[in-house]
């Protein structure tokens, strides 16, 4: 069980494409701050970007990708000094899916965004640094680049699910980012996602996703680490600001939201696959965590299901 895969699944990320850009000359683009994480891809030249709040703008090279953990604005340009031009009129205007600004052709960019819920962005991208930069000449980046290519390759054949295999292999390109930056960089990372770059706390979380119903103690979990008790629980709260039977909690409660959401198995059955003894064990660690019991969950996803409003937020302590 690879718990990163398996938050990014339970969790409802969801990734879509913009259209292409392709500039030339001096030109410069303002872009709005997405409401998810965002990346941009250099498939041919060079440009910049520049972040708010960064005193340095960063090289991007051909090959050259990055990933936007936040929902900040930024630049692209060519010539820092040249009036910059919004983005939103540039790609309203696109034609084939590319947008254009400047004069020429010699720099291509593709593009995307991932939708995150809450709980997804406060597990995967709070902890991280703003920008996540993957140079192409990396050795590291090669699982990146085959990513970008098979998106690049399907967005230029046009063939029969294009857009959706190109949606899924962004999904492929984030997880690989993430990877990427949890073995460049584990010190600028903390929390859960520091976890699984972590060779103690790895394991364990590896263990609870693939057997969250086992009747966990602090001593079992510290068993598939191969560490003492005392090292897990001071090492797990260290690196992932919890204690391991606190995170599993809040496993659980995601588990256990995600199956209210999905079906109609009653809360007795939902209590014994996420490892509760029983209804009312399930019922009072559930409201604790969200504020809602199980049986007003459901309820409230059913009205906002048919409102067309917000779901509410499994928000378990146990995994934030």
């Amino acid at each position: 069980m690879d718990p990163l895969e398996d938050v990014l699944a339970l969790l409802g990320a969801s990734s879509h494409l913009s259209a292409g850009l392709v500039a030339g000359g001096r030109w410069a683009v303002a872009f709005d701050a997405p409401a998810g994480a965002k990346f941009n891809a250099v498939r041919r030249g060079r440009c910049s970007l520049r972040v708010p709040g960064d005193a340095e703008s960063i090289s991007l090279d051909e090959g050259d990708c990055f990933l936007l953990t936040r929902p900040v604005a930024y630049t692209l340009f060519s010539d820092p000094d040249v009036p910059v031009e919004p983005a939103y009129p540039l790609f309203a205007a696109a034609d084939g899916g590319v947008a254009h600004v400047g004069a020429g052709d010699d720099v291509f960019l593709i593009g995307g965004a991932f939708s995150l819920g809450e709980r997804a962005r406060s597990l995967l991208l709070d902890s991280l640094p703003p920008v996540i930069h993957v140079p192409a000449d990396t050795p590291e980046a090669t699982t990146v680049q085959w990513a970008l290519s098979e998106i690049d390759a399907e967005l230029r054949q046009t063939r029969l699910g294009s857009t959706l295999v190109a949606e899924h292999l962004a999904l492929v390109l984030l997880i690989r980012v993430l990877r990427l930056h949890l073995a460049r960089d584990p010190q600028l990372t903390s929390g859960w996602l520091a976890g699984l770059a972590d060779p103690v706390i790895a394991p364990a979380l590896r263990a609870l996703h693939a057997r969250p119903a086992q009747p966990w103690t602090v001593d079992a979990i510290a068993r598939t680490a191969a560490v003492s008790r005392s090292t897990l629980a001071a090492r797990f709260k260290r690196v992932v600001g919890m204690g391991p039977l606190e995170y599993l909690t809040g496993w659980r409660i995601e588990l256990a939201a995600d199956r209210i959401r999905r079906g109609s198995d009653t809360v007795a059955s939902i209590a014994q696959a996420v490892g509760y003894g029983s209804e009312s064990a399930l019922s009072v660690a559930f409201k604790r965590a969200t504020g809602f019991s199980p049986r007003a969950y459901r309820t409230e996803v059913a009205r906002t299901a048919q409102t067309g409003g917000r779901e509410p937020a499994a928000t378990g302590r146990g995994v934030e």
